[in-house]
């Protein structure tokens, strides 16, 4: 389904997604798009972005959500729920409704390698990107990594690659999708307030495979449980999918480890890549994203032999296990990224051999502490609950440690949390942030957070050398 070869363009939201949208059909003003309508909300006070779109031809729209007018084509921001009176007040007012990256592919449709998932979205896509290209071939990380897709559009080179990290956010609006081959990581309850349901947010993250056939490939985390749940809409008739797990599933196409190397089977033939000691990404979750990565690399037209090569060199990511140095013999990693609970068991369940004091808390997701606080008590030695979510976390944990196995303190921001944590650690120990909350408490986002963290550890370390 492509868009029209002239249309009325509606874009909903002023932040990086909207203003990309609406650059991208400002460029083309007068050639495929007729006109530019841009509604910011009801609170939207973006007035420097107003301006400058207004000057090059667009309509803003700001203080209300009731729409008016008649679009060919809407494109709505991640933030704006498919189920707000916003969102449904835009479609009611257009032909098309869809999100960006739904747009960015009717522009462009060829070569999309796609990858969802609750957790590990962000560092397997850079690692399909990273593999492709050691591979010697082009490709482009877009998407909810950082890059809107749409602005890469028209730079694209003949036989590039976009691999799109795509959110439950971008995927819920999709129709027309089509990526050539796509990845699913694993589903567990995140997001409830903007799906309302986690029925609602599983079966967006299974749009992704909506319109793939026997001429693609789908990749699956074949022992998630959230995944294993929707089996039936997963496992269809006339759609290929490739399972990964540790263990090998014995299908046609798959991958897995084997006497401690990856393994990937595609079409029956293996290709048995690099030992699993030879990754830098730390942890079990991080040798599944490793081995989806290759999949899909493979998959995507690169070379075994990039593929090796660029395994071995990638290092962990910005905010996502990210090793920050160490104090006294203490090593600080960087998990920012770590927003719900099931992020955090994965990090905990990198140091199976260490011993962890967590920082937890933030801003509250409200998401049950049941299950996770007793696999925290189970995993760390200690943890600081900090931030807005601090005396909730706290009561869990405690209810948890029957047994007084796990020294378990409040602080009340992240500085104060790092330093609370030293005091409970000793040489050899690893304070590890990985918060099971939104930042918004206190930061503006997971990036500033960790920055804040390893910038304060840089302060530290500065004070005691200093003092020496």
């Amino acid at each position: 389904m492509l868009l029209p070869p002239s249309f009325s363009l509606l874009v909903l939201g002023l932040g990086s997604t909207g203003c990309a949208v609406a650059d991208w059909a400002l460029s083309h003003l007068g050639d495929r798009v007729s006109s530019v309508t841009v509604y910011g909300g009801a609170s939207s006070s973006r007035d420097d972005a107003i301006r400058a779109l207004e000057a090059r031809g667009a309509r803003c729209v700001v203080g209300t959500e009731d729409v008016q007018g008649s679009y060919d084509v809407c494109v709505a921001s991640p933030g704006i729920s498919e189920f707000s009176p916003f969102f449904r007040s835009a479609a009611a007012a257009s032909c098309q409704i869809m999100g960006e990256p739904e747009f960015a592919f009717r522009l462009s449709p060829e070569r999309w390698c796609a990858i969802t998932g609750t957790n590990g979205k962000t560092t397997t896509t850079a690692l399909v990107q990273h593999l492709i290209c050691a591979s010697g071939m082009a490709a482009t990380a877009v998407g909810n990594i950082g890059t809107v897709s749409v602005g890469a559009v028209d730079g694209r080179c003949t036989g590039e690659w976009f691999v799109a990290e795509l959110s439950s956010y971008q995927l819920a609006t999709t129709s027309g999708l089509h990526p050539r081959v796509a990845a699913l990581l694993n589903i567990t309850p995140d997001h409830l307030a903007w799906h309302r349901s986690h029925d609602n947010y599983a079966r967006a993250k299974l749009k992704l495979f909506a319109n793939m056939d026997e001429d693609d490939l789908c990749i699956v985390d074949g022992d998630d449980p959230g995944i294993a749940a929707c089996a039936s809409e997963v496992y269809v008739a006339d759609r290929r999918v490739l399972r990964v797990s540790f263990e090998d599933p014995g299908t046609v196409d798959a991958a897995f480890v084997r006497d401690g190397m990856l393994v990937v089977r595609l079409g029956g033939e293996e290709i048995e890549l690099i030992a699993r000691d030879e990754l830098q990404l730390p942890g079990r979750h991080n040798v599944k994203n490793a081995l989806v990565a290759a999949c899909a690399a493979l998959a995507c037209g690169a070379s075994p032999a990039g593929v090796r090569q660029g395994l071995r060199s990638f290092a962990p990511l910005e905010h996502r296990c990210q090793p920050c140095g160490s104090i006294d013999g203490i090593r600080f990693v960087n998990d920012s990224k770590a927003t719900n609970t099931d992020a955090v068991m994965k990090a905990l369940s990198a140091y199976p051999d260490d011993r962890v004091i967590v920082l937890l808390g933030g801003h509250d997701k409200g998401t049950p502490l049941d299950e996770f606080a007793s696999y925290v008590v189970e995993h760390a030695a200690g943890a600081v609950c900090f931030g807005g979510a601090r005396e909730r976390f706290r009561r869990a944990l405690e209810e948890a440690d029957r047994t007084g196995d796990i020294d378990i303190a409040e602080a009340d921001d992240l500085v104060d949390a790092v330093d609370v944590a030293r005091s409970l650690a000793s040489r050899g120990d690893i304070v590890l942030l990985s918060p099971a909350c939104a930042s918004f408490d206190q930061f503006s986002g997971f990036e500033e957070r960790g920055r804040a963290f390893k910038a304060y550890v840089d302060q530290l370390r500065a004070t005691l050398e200093s003092e020496e």
